[in-house]
């Protein structure tokens, strides 16, 4: 696999140069069957409510949706990932799901996000995402094109 650590020319770290992207919100609301025995949502919940939460900031706030890069023959795999867990959500909860792209990678991008009750205006998730970009027909990762950096850089 490439190595995708994002480090600039003279070998300064691209995280420290990279210019600011937008930030977008999805407001969700919690449903009965994401509730776990605890009584509050399950964490493997957070990781679907922020990929519901891109998917409609793809199509909606950059205008180009995963039908999209499918159709051109691209897909997007996580390759790691980190969630910070602050303070749980529970049923019924509006909650505010915000990204932003971090950084491009050769191959990838990090996409940041955090989790915020509505009502209680804190803070319950926050972390990010490492997505590689695939090609749909080898399902290895290949370099993102320009036009789509481009697409995703605003």
């Amino acid at each position: 696999m490439i190595d995708e650590t994002p480090t600039l020319e003279d070998g300064a770290n691209a995280e420290e140069a990279a210019p600011a992207y937008s930030k977008f919100e999805t407001e969700m609301v919690v449903r009965p069957d994401d509730i776990d025995m605890y009584r509050h949502v399950h964490s493997s919940c957070y990781l679907d409510y922020v990929l519901a939460a891109r998917f409609d900031q793809m199509a909606r706030c950059y205008k180009m949706p995963m039908s999209e890069f499918q159709a051109q023959g691209y897909g997007w795999f996580i390759a790691s990932t980190q969630m910070n867990f602050k303070r749980p959500l529970n049923i019924g909860d509006r909650f505010i799901v915000r990204c932003w792209i971090e950084y491009f990678t050769l191959i990838g991008v990090r996409v940041s996000f955090e989790i915020d009750n509505v009502v209680e205006a804190r803070r319950c998730c926050d972390g990010w995402f490492d997505y590689v970009m695939v090609s749909l027909e080898t399902s290895r990762p290949v370099r993102i094109p320009e036009w789509i950096r481009t697409k995703y850089s605003i």
